[in-house]
């Protein structure tokens, strides 16, 4: 029995070896191919960078200068009195009623509101300098006649400011006319010359009193 036992069993042995012989081989799968890296992100797009007024990187050269609206295009309207926000205030750029809004208007830098201004409430010296104001106010302006334009006068007419004026040698008296030392070479004053209503400098009067010039009636 032990015998038949183990025939059996080798005669299964060789039969599933056989088998084992007969079938094909199963097919390898193919490896799977290799997954590339994530792809790279895009370089960007260089900024166009501007440069003396010029934007490097545009087509065609643009420059700031050359930008212009578009055509047919119109401005937004500004919109006067509409309040703060609006940039005109409420009262459209005119200010407020009254003096404010007059041109001209206004009491100047020193006005304090009708109160007594700080150079009125200073303590005065007695007596005031008067270097410090305007010369028109406190000083004498003359109008200035040279000598040598006195060269052709007729010494049978007086020489006097309207004389002058009368003339052409002046255009204004001012505050009166005084007669200076300035010559020319080769302009010789006339002898005997008559002055009225006119003041001189020293040397003036020296060279006229030379010439057998008269003075009369001078104005300081």
């Amino acid at each position: 029995m032990a015998d038949k036992k183990k025939a059996a069993g080798s005669a299964k042995t060789s039969a599933k070896a056989t088998a084992s012989k007969k079938r094909p081989a199963a097919p390898k799968k193919a490896a799977a191919p290799k997954q590339s890296a994530a792809p790279k992100k895009a370089a960007k797009a260089p900024k166009a960078a501007v440069t003396g007024g010029n934007i490097a990187g545009a087509s065609g050269g643009l420059s700031l200068g050359s930008i212009k609206p578009t055509r047919g295009s119109w401005p937004k309207r500004t919109r006067v009195g509409r309040g703060h926000g609006s940039g005109m205030v409420k009262t459209g750029g005119e200010g407020g009623k009254g003096q404010t809004v007059r041109s001209g208007g206004g009491k100047g830098p020193a006005f304090e509101g009708g109160q007594t201004p700080w150079a009125r409430r200073l303590p005065h010296k007695r007596g005031y300098s008067q270097k410090a104001r305007d010369i028109g106010h406190f000083r004498s302006t003359f109008a200035v006649v040279n000598l040598h334009q006195l060269a052709s006068w007729d010494p049978s007419v007086e020489v006097t400011p309207q004389s002058l004026k009368a003339k052409g040698i002046l255009k204004d008296t001012r505050d009166g006319v005084k007669v200076l030392g300035g010559s020319k070479n080769g302009a010789a004053l006339p002898s005997g010359l008559k002055f009225r209503d006119v003041v001189f400098s020293s040397t003036a009067r020296e060279a006229l009193a030379a010439a057998g010039a008269s003075f009369e009636a001078e104005n300081a």
